[in-house]
């Protein structure tokens, strides 16, 4: 089975065409700046790289030209678009009504509407998504695949905010918490690296990227999550605040004269290592300045260490005690300076890294010492993989 798997965003399309039979990537890329004049596609097959530069109005538009490349008389993967079996799309935002993978039908579709206020940059864009394969490829089986769903596991008291009850009843205002896909792919290969019973682990996955979060997982449930109704909520990430009082935007509204909007605009855009730092929202240059005696670069980065340590700590509570802890995406995968200035902040928890280990970049393997208490794990996250795997077992 061959199956597509779409994630569009505002003005951009990530996909990747996969062969399930081996698990073989055939062909990625991503079409960037939809909407606008210099739009571009860029396109891979192996090592390697075609660029398209083509403006399109919109994502159907872009949908069409990706789908000719898979047929492409030079680099073509497939001879027919008939041998793409089936289309899994990432969508942001499932709310309550969607807890796990779904076939996309109209029914399903009218539900993802109703969720836009709730994601109302992203939804959109993976309805357009959706139908624009239903006009391209007709009769080609769509799977949904939410962000959310693998949070919904959370029991009530988990995801219930100390707010008046009604807001919740009226504006399913709660916790939900991103990244799930990601969680639950990290999860699952730990309990096998791990080799014991699943239903008994107790794990902390870290998804350290530009967008950040951390998921509290016992016996493959999450029963807890950093980002909460919005991705605003948690850690601090590159370029977005993470937790604070909430009284801090009223403060910062009178002090600066601004409106709700630009102070949004800053907590997001202009906040996190990028607003403490004030050089980058990229890791490396913030590390770059910090080894040069930055000092500015040096606390952004001892916040978030000591905010994601603190974030590790308190999941134990909620899971009464941790077996592992695992590192992944961007930021968890690739700069151990990271991971080591996190995990030394657990060593009263007994987490040790093994000096060999320290600043192994990119592939999955075990960082911590065989005495550690607690294991650490780096787990290269495949989320289209995990797409993959839920459209070909929902369409099958």
């Amino acid at each position: 089975m061959k199956v597509l798997v779409l994630n569009a965003g505002s003005s951009s399309l990530k996909y990747q065409l996969i062969d399930m039979s081996n698990e073989e990537v055939l062909a990625k890329g991503n079409f960037e700046r939809i909407g606008q004049d210099n739009s571009f596609l860029t396109h891979k097959v192996g090592e390697d790289k075609h660029v398209i530069e083509t403006p399109v109005k919109n994502h159907e538009e872009a949908i069409k030209i990706v789908l000719e490349q898979f047929t492409n008389s030079e680099y073509g993967v497939i001879k027919v678009l008939g041998e793409i079996d089936a289309v899994g799309h990432r969508v942001v935002h499932g709310g309550e009504k969607f807890a796990t993978s779904v076939v996309i039908t109209d029914e399903v579709i009218e539900g993802l509407k109703e969720c836009i206020p709730l994601a109302p940059l992203h939804n959109p864009a993976g309805l357009s998504g959706i139908e624009a394969c239903k006009r391209l490829m007709p009769g080609t089986p769509m799977v949904a695949v939410f962000d959310t769903a693998f949070h919904q596991t959370m029991p009530k008291e988990h995801y219930i905010y100390p707010v008046p009850y009604e807001y919740y009843e009226k504006y399913g205002i709660r916790k939900y918490g991103f990244h799930g896909t990601s969680h639950r792919f990290v999860s699952a290969r730990a309990a096998e690296l791990l080799g014991g019973q699943r239903e008994d682990l107790k794990i902390v996955t870290c998804h350290l990227g530009q967008g950040a979060s951390l998921a509290a997982i016992k016996g493959g449930k999450c029963l807890d999550t950093s980002m909460g109704l919005t991705p605003l909520a948690g850690i601090p990430m590159g370029t977005r605040c993470g937790d604070l009082d909430p009284a801090l935007v009223k403060y910062i509204m009178e002090c600066e004269h601004i409106s709700i909007d630009e102070v949004d605009k800053i907590l997001n855009k202009n906040s996190g290592v990028f607003g403490v730092s004030g050089i980058s929202p990229d890791f490396r240059d913030i590390e770059e300045a910090k080894a040069k005696g930055d000092e500015r670069a040096t606390l952004a980065l001892d916040i978030y260490n000591y905010l994601v340590a603190q974030c590790i700590a308190k999941y134990a509570v909620t899971l009464q005690g941790i077996d592992a802890i695992v590192f992944t995406a961007g930021i968890g995968e690739n700069p151990g300076t990271v991971r080591q200035g996190v995990c030394d902040n657990l060593a009263f928890m007994g987490v040790k890294i093994d000096e060999a280990n320290k600043f192994k970049r990119g592939c999955e393997g075990e960082l911590s010492t065989p005495d550690s208490k607690i294991k650490v794990f780096l787990i290269p996250t495949n989320e289209e993989l995990m797409i993959a795997k839920d459209t070909m077992s929902l369409v099958k």
